[in-house]
């Protein structure tokens, strides 16, 4: 049976959905994987990372223990129709949504997801912050974190390898979505680094674009951190990640390079999507393992540069991440599913 239903299309960092209001939760059954790749398609379809279904929590049975801190409910879908289990950007751009549609009472509400109920607060200057929870380890538990201070970047014993014998040590981390943190100076003897922490599989003599004869360094021999990360090339498959019992499920993955001080940029890997501008979870977990990595007190932010723009993350005394950021809307319609 078709049903005409509405949409809203929003981003965070150009990490972007299809927002669909269903507060009676009546197309959950309409809103089945097919369906979801369909509308989220870029080619065929509205174009998007993900899709937000924006359903009251008392009406989803696998969320409803959260109805009395959360009457909203974040129900996202990854492009290829699989779920997770939250979306830092997402939840910002669904937040905005509430808030412009009178459906918040102030400028704090509190969403639920799959991951837990997770607090927003609208900023004075346009932008949102998030409460993320804590990053926590995985495979490594507290010992974990502090493996990480000392450098360990094997914590979990888990390998990201993206071909052509480029290999890398990555830190498992749970935000709560699973992600693979890689820092890409950090490479395994199959990819080495030259001083600049530039894979050897990509020729110095290039620059970004592939023009021969410019470095991509500025005038003190630093490499621009987009240069960096360029040399990874087309991300057009996914990494694979060994041993692949620590992600039984999947996992995002992140490339990083330390950009300043207390300021890192990164590439993503997202599981059920591919390459994205931006993940917030992400975003949470390569800032976590640089604060641990970094020996950054509490209380400290950090800057983090993604494709799509900047976002902030700040580490508060009992250890829960922030994440600020911006979260836009934009095109609506509505579309026969």
């Amino acid at each position: 049976m078709e049903a005409l239903v509405d949409f809203v299309k929003g981003h965070g960092t150009e990490n972007d959905f299809v927002v669909v209001p269903d507060p009676d939760g009546e197309l959950d059954r309409v809103l089945d994987p097919p369906t979801v790749r369909r509308l989220t398609d870029h080619y065929s379809g509205l174009a998007a990372d993900g899709l937000i279904r924006v359903v009251r929590t008392a009406r989803v049975d696998e969320v409803a223990e959260q109805a009395s801190e959360a009457e909203w409910f974040m129900d996202y879908r990854n492009a290829d129709g699989s779920f997770a289990e939250m979306c830092g950007n997402g939840v910002r751009v669904m937040a905005r949504y509430l808030f412009d549609h009178g459906m918040a009472d102030d400028d704090t509400l509190t969403v639920a997801t799959r991951g837990g109920p997770r607090t927003v607060r609208a900023e004075a200057d346009g932008e949102y912050t998030v409460h993320m929870g804590r990053a926590t380890p995985m495979g490594g538990g507290e010992d974990g974190a502090a493996a990480v201070a000392d450098g360990d970047a094997h914590v979990a014993r888990v390998t990201v390898d993206i071909g052509a014998g480029r290999t890398w040590p990555a830190v498992a981390v749970a935000a709560p979505n699973p992600h693979a943190v890689v820092f890409v100076e950090d490479a395994l003897d199959g990819a080495p680094t030259d001083p600049d922490g530039v894979s050897s599989g990509a020729s110095a003599s290039a620059d970004a674009a592939g023009r021969p004869g410019h470095s991509g360094a500025d005038q003190h021999g630093r490499m621009d951190p987009t240069s960096v990360l360029a040399r990874l090339g087309m991300l057009a498959e996914p990494p694979t990640l060994s041993p692949e019992e620590i992600f039984p499920e999947g996992a995002n993955v992140e490339f990083v390079t330390v950009a300043g001080e207390r300021h890192i940029a990164l590439r993503v890997w997202e599981r059920g999507v591919g390459e994205t501008r931006s993940c917030g979870t992400g975003v949470c977990a390569a800032a976590w393992v640089a604060m641990v990595r970094d020996g950054a007190a509490a209380s400290t932010s950090y800057v983090v540069d993604v494709p799509g723009g900047r976002l902030r993350v700040t580490r508060r005394d009992d250890g829960e991440l922030l994440l600020t950021g911006p979260a836009v809307l934009g095109v609506r319609g509505s579309v026969t599913i």
